[in-house]
């Protein structure tokens, strides 16, 4: 049997004079659970005094005496030179990450995970729980690299040591809030690396206060949860965000979060006034104490980046007693007068033409947005007004802060061309708004909100982009001639101005603001019948992107980071073995490698998130192949904190 050395001393010099010159006593401690339980107690003895002690296993191949090592080496922080070296020897800690950080999270009373499965029946709950999670269905392929463990916290001090357990075992972090991350960044590590997802599912506690008209959200909390918290407080505040509810607070905020009222209130990340982080170093920090530059970075970077957002401080925002809304669906006609194909989508692409030069400039009261595509799902259950001569339409969703009578009014003057009838239109208070745009199935109700699992889930792919010009009324035909082609994809266009005109782009980290009309966002959806075609539908959504360059923005091409594009390049960390204690980053040139993709989600604001992350994460810890790398990306250590 190999033998194999380990120490944990004082942490005084004299200490490992003495051990060196064998005058201390060894401690030998055998592989058996009931050792293992007085290391701990004597673990917990020490800790009463000043002194670390010594551990020194012979003939150790046994698992549990290593994790006995690498669980006390890890309680302290190492200051010794000779311990440093001693630590980065550990061969353990390589071997059995699952064994280790089952050893690290029990130890501290954290109970509510599970670890990759080593039989059938621990099988099923492990899958079950990756999965849940999981919306877009390309990323639960059983190819994929799975998690060491899954971790659920159910309380702050949880989630701080959760953090640490995971750095202790030199396992990657993904942070799992709704997981919506449309490249499934949130459930999978494409890069060869050991990784944990810490899923903040039970931490979506949501707490109002009407005094002060604010709420804590906790980074767990669906948008769904938070809306409906908010609307049980009061029926005259409401939240700046996505419709969709089952996208989770914590990484739509971090992203900036567009939704229905952001004209008139901004983004979800511009209502946030304070927020509670865990750092690297398993910090829990506010605003004070993270300081102005992470602050800002946070609102708007990106989620899973600079540390876990443990719970957002949000303002809450003013909404009437009764809001309108409709959708109205209008099919394609051919030109009179005309013939061909080339005609036949003439009245889709009127429509979008004066949509793109209305929707954008109107009263920051109003949103209407744009879905076009050739198989759109709302054309079997609204009216269309014309016979269709080919199978594209256009779907508008309009939501009006006011009474019907003045959403009528309003459109028309500005839209006749819609043809949106009263009867099209309703009236309803804002949550319930909120279940209209939902997606949700017909006749849910406001309960149904804090329903967490996503309904009808598929597959897709997405891109997007922002307009700042006008698209020409030839760059419309084109871009509806290819979706002609694939009856799976569409496009959801966004209009933008009102407050989102006027609020700087430096204000936070999100950038787009000032003289964008709207954003396209891309989409093919599959079911898995079809995943043969996946090939033939992701060269598709590519080929359509780049059909439209000349109509978008460019210098550089920008997108939306919530709607995040691994096409737009990636970053590949390569590790040296865990066992050696050392990560590497090849690419010395990190900061301008990540710029491929970072000028385009944050434009000028790349830099400034760049020198944030140096501040708060400088060993990214937290990383993604799209994350925000820390000026310093060579080869370095990685201290394990206390």
């Amino acid at each position: 049997m190999r033998q194999r050395h380990y120490w944990v001393t004082h942490r005084t010099e004299k200490s490992v004079d003495l051990l060196l010159r064998g005058k201390i006593p060894q401690a030998e401690v055998r592989a058996r659970d009931k050792e293992l339980k007085v290391v701990t107690e004597r673990s917990k003895a020490y800790d009463q005094c000043d002194a670390y002690y010594v551990l020194h296993f012979l003939e150790v191949d046994d698992l549990s005496i290593c994790l006995a090592f690498c669980v006390l080496l890890n309680r302290y922080t190492i200051q010794s030179p000779l311990l440093f070296i001693t630590c980065l020897l550990v061969p353990c800690l390589a071997e059995f990450p699952a064994d280790q950080i089952t050893f690290c999270l029990t130890l501290h009373d954290i109970n509510n995970f599970t670890t990759f499965p080593n039989t059938e029946n621990e099988s099923a709950a492990y899958y079950k729980l990756l999965n849940f999670s999981i919306q877009n269905l390309r990323f639960a392929d059983p190819a994929l690299p799975k998690p060491v463990a899954i971790i659920l916290p159910e309380s702050v001090e949880q989630l701080v040591n959760s953090v640490s357990c995971s750095r202790q075992g030199l396992l990657e972090i993904r942070v799992r809030s709704g997981g919506h991350s449309y490249e499934g960044t949130s459930s999978v590590a494409v890069d060869g690396a050991l990784f944990v997802i810490i899923d903040m599912m039970n931490l979506n506690g949501v707490s109002v206060d009407l005094e002060t008209e604010t709420a804590w959200v906790e980074g767990g909390a669906t948008l769904g949860e938070t809306y409906h918290a908010i609307a049980q407080a009061s029926n005259l505040h409401g939240f700046s965000a996505g419709s969709c509810p089952t996208v989770g607070a914590g990484g739509h905020i971090a992203g900036g979060g567009f939704g229905l009222m952001s004209r008139k209130y901004g983004l979800a990340a511009d209502n946030v006034v304070d927020a509670l982080l865990v750092d690297a170093n398993g910090q829990l920090l506010d605003r004070q104490g993270m300081g102005e530059d992470v602050f800002w970075a946070i609102r708007g970077g990106g989620g899973g980046v600079f540390g876990i957002v443990y719970a957002w401080k949000i303002q809450l925002l003013n909404v009437p007693q009764v809001v309108t809304a409709f959708v109205v669906s209008r099919a394609a006609s051919a030109a009179a007068g005309g013939g061909g194909n080339e005609i036949f989508n003439h009245n889709v692409a009127r429509l979008v033409d004066k949509w793109q030069h209305i929707a954008p400039y109107l009263e920051d009261d109003f949103y209407i947005s744009c879905f076009v595509g050739a198989g759109l799902p709302e054309v079997k259950t609204t009216t269309v007004t014309a016979t269709s001569s080919t199978n594209i339409s256009a779907t508008f969703k309009g939501f009006y802060l006011g009474p019907r009578s003045s959403a009528m009014s309003i459109l028309n003057k500005v839209f006749p061309d819609l043809g949106v009838a009263e009867e099209d239109c309703a009236e309803m208070s804002w949550i319930e708004s909120i279940v209209f745009f939902s997606g949700l199935s017909k006749g849910s109700s406001v309960s149904d909100l804090r329903n967490r699992y996503l309904q009808g889930k598929g597959f897709f792919k997405a891109k997007s982009d922002y307009v700042r010009t006008p698209i020409s009324y030839r760059g419309i035909r084109a871009a509806l001639e290819i979706l002609e082609e694939e009856p799976k994809g569409y496009v959801i266009l966004d209009p933008y101005g009102g407050l989102m005109h006027d609020i700087s782009s430096e204000a936070i980290a999100f950038p787009h603001r000032k003289g964008n009309l709207f954003t396209i966002q891309y989409l093919v959806e599959w079911k898995e019948e079809d995943n043969h075609k996946i090939n033939d539908y992701i060269e598709w959504i590519r080929r359509f992107h780049n059909a439209m360059t000349e109509y978008v923005s460019w210098g550089p091409r920008a997108a939306y980071i919530n709607y995040v594009d691994l096409d737009l390049g990636v970053m590949m960390r390569q590790q040296f073995p865990l066992n050696n204690n050392l990560v590497k980053d090849d690419e010395s040139d990190a900061v301008e490698i990540a710029r491929n993709w970072g000028e385009k989600y944050f434009l000028n604001n790349y830099d400034r998130l760049v020198r944030a992350k140096t501040l708060i994460d400088q060993t990214n810890v937290f990383r993604n192949q799209q994350g925000i790398p820390p000026m310093s990306s060579s080869s370095s250590l990685v201290v394990l904190d206390h």
